[in-house]
């Protein structure tokens, strides 16, 4: 991808600001905390032709009990998964729990690896410009120094929102699963996505995705417990769109899914939900969640072809959609060491 020179300049003038106080520290307990996660996934699984049926990425261990948080889409459906640890020694893991609102994924070594964990912070008290480090498997050679260039709702195109994403420069290439650790050595967020975000004067800026650790915190007991929250499902329609001019535009309908099913097409354009318009991607799950919970009827406007169309889709529960494996749960203890 081609990079503009004001756009370097912009990462440049950021990176000569005071790096972080851990970097001036040892990272030995920070570094064995960081795993490799691999997971296989089923031919036959929803996500295997979307998102591959071999994944790899990072993981954080997060507690005692050897759980280890992750992005999301490393493990969703996987059929076994593998956590490698310090000195390349690895073991099986088991997935514990999938959250599709935060994107976050946790699973656990079968037996709970004897490692420190790295404690929580506060992604909440994040300033633009502060510096950070993001840490992924790897050693020394995995650390890299960056900056908050911002924290803003960002709006995925599998009807995904997050209302206080963080985004760093400059970017890496091996983000998934990453650690964003804070001077304080930290948790502060776990690396989702390669994107770009406007900055006023500069432009379209090439960043990293990072989903804040503060939205863990409400749902990691229930992840641990069930799987996944206790709260009710939002709505899924099961379609991809994209923000074209403030436009919604759909570019793809899951097979067998609601939207599928309803009549909705490539390319075709939302233009109200239950008679409000929508303006944007963000707008628009915001319009359809605020509906009620996954199984309530959704109206939208749609300018499909030449032609304005009521559809109403029958939405869904993606927990019920994607193949998800029955939980295990293992207490025997192992150590990496």
């Amino acid at each position: 991808m081609r990079i503009l020179f004001s756009q370097l300049i912009f990462c440049c003038v950021l990176l000569t600001l005071p790096l972080p106080a851990v970097a001036q520290q040892g990272f030995e307990e920070i570094l064995k905390a960081i795993v490799k996660i691999r997971a296989t996934i089923p031919e036959d699984a929803r996500t295997a032709n979307i998102l591959g049926k071999e994944r790899e990425g990072h993981g954080v261990v997060i507690d005692s009990d050897g759980h280890v948080l992750t992005i999301g889409y490393l493990i969703l459906e996987a059929e076994s998964v593998e956590m490698i640890g310090p000195n390349e020694k690895s073991t099986s893991a088991t997935v514990v729990g999938y959250d599709h609102s935060t994107g976050f994924g946790l699973i656990r070594a079968q037996k709970p690896v004897g490692i420190k964990p790295i404690q929580l912070g506060n992604s909440s008290e994040l300033k633009e410009g502060a510096p950070i480090l993001v840490v992924g498997y790897g050693g020394k050679d995995a650390i890299q120094a960056a900056r908050i260039v911002s924290q803003r709702a960002f709006a995925g195109y599998w009807e995904y929102l997050i209302e206080n994403a963080i985004f760093t420069v400059p970017p890496i290439s091996n983000f998934g699963g990453a650690a964003l650790i804070g001077p304080d050595g930290r948790l502060l967020g776990i690396g989702s996505l390669f994107t770009q975000i406007t900055v006023q004067g500069m432009g379209s800026i090439p960043c990293n995705m990072f989903v804040p650790i503060d939205l863990l915190k409400p749902i990691l007991n229930d992840l641990k417990t069930f799987g996944r929250t206790r709260a009710p499902s939002e709505p899924w329609l099961g379609l991809h769109a994209e923000e074209v001019h403030g436009r919604v535009i759909v570019i793809r309908t899951t097979p067998d899914g609601p939207a599928e099913k309803a009549g909705i097409k490539n390319g075709d354009v939302v233009l109200t939900v239950k008679g409000k318009p929508v303006k944007g991607l963000a707008d628009f799950y915001r319009k359809v969640w605020a509906l009620g919970n996954a199984g309530i009827e959704v109206p939208l406007n749609i300018l499909q072809e030449i032609q304005i169309r009521e559809i109403i889709i029958h939405s869904g529960d993606r927990y019920r959609y994607f193949k998800l494996k029955p939980i295990k749960r293992v207490d025997a203890i192992v150590s990496f060491n």
